[in-house]
């Protein structure tokens, strides 16, 4: 772990309950896709976002989901916006990207969840790999939804890539997969034990996850979670 300064690039909001944050380092970081920061608001305060992009990238991106003015997630928003520098210690997580592994790979994301699973699947995009990327992101209505042109194109630049939007409920022009998202990939996946799967979203989704998808036969070896350390 190490602690970089960041010149704050920009803060954009991606719908009114998440925004973009691009950071620059000041020195090149490394990490591996999957793993998290820590957002440092003083020696005493220091909290945990996943990055949302690829190792390759010069820049860091966060997506921050806030969902009330004086929230724990929008105090950080607004330390940014006051600051032209920020602070950040990374890299943290054991759930990161297994890049030894040839087994295809199935990433499944709810709500902000998703920078989790982006940071992979970008960086497999400019890997150019061979593997089999199947991308589920899960959210609670078509109006949760943000760059979801851009994040399928990213995955159809992989040799073999599928990118899935799921809501629970949606509007009369939704075009898209309906239900939980994990209820759907166990519709749609049958051999859910030949994949690493790797999970984010809300600890109560990613329990669930877990729970439903070992009773139908998956190793706990081939999934993966940086939540599984808490439930």
């Amino acid at each position: 772990m190490n602690e970089f300064n960041c010149q704050v690039i920009s803060v954009d909001s991606l719908t009114p309950y998440v925004y973009k944050v691009l950071l620059k380092p000041e020195q090149p970081v490394e990490f591996i896709a999957g793993q998290y920061l820590n957002f440092v608001m003083s020696e005493d305060d220091k909290r945990p976002f996943s990055i949302a992009s690829s190792p390759n990238n010069e820049l860091i991106e966060l997506q921050i989901g806030a969902f009330a003015a004086d929230s724990y997630p929008m105090q950080v928003i607004e330390h940014i916006k006051q600051h032209s520098e920020v602070t950040v210690e990374m890299p943290f997580g054991n759930a990161q990207l297994r890049t030894e592994s040839e087994r295809p790979l199935l990433l499944i994301a709810g709500g902000t969840g998703f920078s989790y699973i982006k940071s992979m699947f970008e960086f497999l995009s400019q890997e150019k790999s061979s593997r089999e990327v199947i991308v589920y992101w899960g959210l609670r209505e078509p109006s949760a939804c943000y760059e979801l042109e851009e994040s399928s194109n990213i995955v159809a630049q992989l040799e073999n890539g599928t990118f899935n939007a799921v809501v629970e409920t949606p509007h009369d022009d939704w075009n898209g997969k309906v239900g939980m998202v994990h209820k759907v990939v166990l519709n749609e996946i049958k051999n859910l034990i030949d994949y690493d799967i790797y999970v984010a979203g809300r600890f109560e989704m990613v329990g669930i996850v877990r729970d439903d998808f070992v009773k139908a036969g998956v190793s706990m070896d081939n999934m993966f979670a940086d939540a599984f350390a808490y439930i």
